[in-house]
């Protein structure tokens, strides 16, 4: 298995196989939750319609985007500090770098305007499910999504490893946007659970910004970000300006268009371009 990590085939890396192995699994999970929930409205065939387009449209995107994108990860890579080799100690450091960065790339998704405007379509649902794991932007490669794991290659990391570990870390991320899944014990003091993610997904004020991990939690536990799911305070899924539609392309472009409108706004440049880097709830005041 090592060997065949270290060597990824030609044009086919690990990471590829790991997310189309898993595709099956996915598709059975989704097939079983709805099953289970039948009747109680967590699925609608608009929003797993929109889902899934949303996801092949951004794995067409993804695969396109990180063809041309490894040669940026293996131009940093030739100034890396160390070479790492992969083995079971180092494979144990390359989870924990990649996830201590996902947190901070998730984080600045919802404070950051600009990478808030690709994030925001995965919170764009009204209702949370397993394909809502599948609703992903197409235009994350533009907002910057690959730059949070760049420092991984500068330490020495070979950059088809950390694409394993990416698509690895997301490929577990799928399997908390579920309903079905009560709270795990002593698993919810480490780990991303199904709960703490119910809760990032909810708009109550409550839950706002919070459980940014992807694996763990406990860098949300370490930063202040953390809030468990209160059985008081039931989540309401979506974002705080809903949108309501099953429309790909409004689900999709909706935020990029009203950050430009923003920013096309008169006033100061200074002060339009704010809008691309100040939180999304952010507004200037009107001259």
């Amino acid at each position: 298995m090592w060997e065949f990590l270290r060597n990824p085939l030609p044009g086919l890396g690990p990471e590829a196989l790991l997310l189309l192995g898993l595709g099956p699994v996915f598709l059975a999970f989704i097939a079983w939750e709805a099953w289970r929930t039948r009747g109680k409205g967590l699925y609608s065939v608009g929003d797993t319609a929109n889902n899934a387009f949303l996801a092949l449209s951004h794995q067409t995107v993804d695969a396109l985007a990180w063809s041309a994108l490894i040669g940026v990860y293996f131009w940093v890579h030739q100034y890396r500090a160390w070479d790492v080799p992969l083995t079971a100690a180092s494979g144990l450091l390359l989870f924990l770098g990649q996830d201590f960065l996902y947190y901070w790339f998730h984080r600045a998704s919802h404070r950051v305007r600009w990478l808030w405007a690709a994030h925001v379509v995965h919170h764009s649902s009204e209702r949370l499910n397993f394909s809502t794991a599948f609703r992903q932007s197409l235009m994350y490669p533009v907002a910057g999504m690959w730059v949070f794991w760049l420092p991984l290659a500068l330490v020495g990391f070979d950059p088809h490893h950390i694409l394993l570990i990416v698509s690895a870390n997301l490929a577990y991320q799928f399997f908390v946007h579920t309903q079905a899944v009560g709270r795990l014990g002593p698993l919810e003091w480490v780990f991303n659970t199904p709960s703490h993610h119910r809760a990032h997904h909810a708009r109550n004020p409550r839950y706002i910004d919070r459980n940014y991990g992807g694996v763990l939690i406990v860098w949300d536990r370490l930063f202040g970000t953390f809030s468990p799911e209160v059985d008081a305070e039931p989540p309401d899924y979506g974002i705080r300006r809903q949108i309501h539609t099953d429309n790909p392309l409004r689900t999709i472009f909706h935020e990029w268009t009203a950050m430009l409108r923003d920013v096309m706004r008169p006033g100061s440049l200074r002060m339009r371009l704010a809008h691309l880097w100040r939180p999304p709830e952010w507004q200037r005041p009107e001259p």
